[in-house]
């Protein structure tokens, strides 16, 4: 099993959704940064379900740090981060040691581990776990934030209702800082509209999925690497790590098949002495290297696998069809709490992409 991520700036996961911590290390991290507790406090509210129609397991997220901090700061030491279970119903699940949900990871799971695996509440599989993730991305954002980056990912798509497409128009800084502090992050008001798509789904017994849209503004030019290591597949993978995100193009993307070089090349042209395109079609990446426009990269989430409608599976211990009916606490959405993981994991790899491209005091 691999649980850790990046080459300079690594990051390591462990727990289960229903044991007794979850917790995160951060390895990589630089020596002498001041931690900024209510920067991690808000990333986690917004984490937290909240909203309309979201689960009703609400956990207090009451981190600690046990390593690599002293006296507010980090030390240059790995830094871990534990946070306990306590809002556990882990009855709800008892089903599912031998049922596998539907899209979920059960049967895959059971299938690798021989049996072993914890499957309470989606046991090492389960969005639970993104919260550490979280909390360390708070020692991350004020690196990216001194060098004049901004990250922030606002719902694109819902239920038919669209937000604006940062492909076509511009984002200001300002948008981005309030994009990055919104419980529910959309640019034009048609938040209200989701989230009434999302109730409506929960009335149902059903889920609903969507797409997320991310901009990093004030990437140096240069960053990423050609081939193995560009900007699209670290980002990629990174993304890729969160369950629930199934797909993933940057600028145009998939547009470009109904395109032509002439409707879809972006034209160079200065701006005093910096380098600029008239417009964004690729997403602010050549050849897998920043270009110092805008790097906007649209993620497709999936609805959320547990739902309470009746559906055909199997009992993969008896080997036989079965059907499955779920109770228990679930969203019927996870797109708005997934903004601020994809931050986080954003942040992760753009700084060791920085760290690859110019190398370890870059930050």
């Amino acid at each position: 099993m691999s649980n850790t991520i990046g080459k300079n700036l690594r990051v390591t996961l462990f727990g289960e959704s229903h044991g007794e911590e979850i917790g995160a290390v951060l390895d990589g991290m630089k020596a002498g940064e001041e931690v900024d507790y209510s920067l991690i406090d808000s990333l986690l509210a917004k984490r937290r379900p909240s909203g309309r129609g979201e689960t009703a397991r609400i956990e207090k997220d009451s981190y600690r740090f046990v390593s690599g901090i002293f006296n507010g700061k980090t030390t240059g030491a790995p830094i871990c981060v534990l946070i306990p279970n306590e809002n556990k119903r882990s009855s709800d699940y008892d089903v599912l040691s031998s049922l596998a949900r539907p899209s979920h990871a059960d049967y895959a799971a059971n299938e690798k581990y021989l049996g072993f695996q914890d499957y309470r509440g989606g046991g090492h599989f389960s969005g639970r776990l993104t919260a550490p993730l979280v909390a360390l991305s708070g020692l991350v954002f004020p690196l990216l934030r001194k060098k004049g980056m901004k990250i922030c990912t606002h719902i694109l798509e819902l239920g038919g209702v669209k937000d604006r497409d940062l492909v076509y128009s511009s984002l200001t800084d300002g948008e981005a800082d309030g994009l990055f502090e919104e419980r529910f992050p959309v640019l034009d008001p048609v938040g209200e509209k989701m989230e009434e798509k999302i109730e409506e789904a929960a009335s149902k017994k059903d889920s609903i999925g969507g797409v997320t849209q991310t901009a990093i503004l004030h990437l140096p030019v240069g960053t990423g690497e050609p081939s193995f290591d560009s900007l699209e597949s670290v980002l990629s993978s990174y993304m890729f790590s969160i369950g629930g995100i199934k797909g993933i193009e940057f600028g145009s993307g998939f547009a470009f098949k109904d395109g032509t070089g002439s409707t879809m090349n972006d034209e160079f042209y200065m701006d005093g002495d910096m380098v600029k395109t008239k417009t964004n079609h690729n997403g602010g990446i050549n050849g897998g290297i920043a270009n110092g426009m805008p790097v906007v990269f649209n993620c497709a989430v999936k609805p959320t696998s547990s739902i309470g409608l009746k559906q055909d599976t199997v009992d993969f211990k008896k080997k036989e069809d079965a059907v499955l009916e779920l109770t228990g606490r679930h969203d019927p959405a996870i797109i708005r709490r997934a903004c601020v993981v994809i931050d986080a994991m954003t942040a992760f790899a753009v700084a060791d992409s920085l760290i690859s491209s110019f190398g370890k005091d870059v930050l």
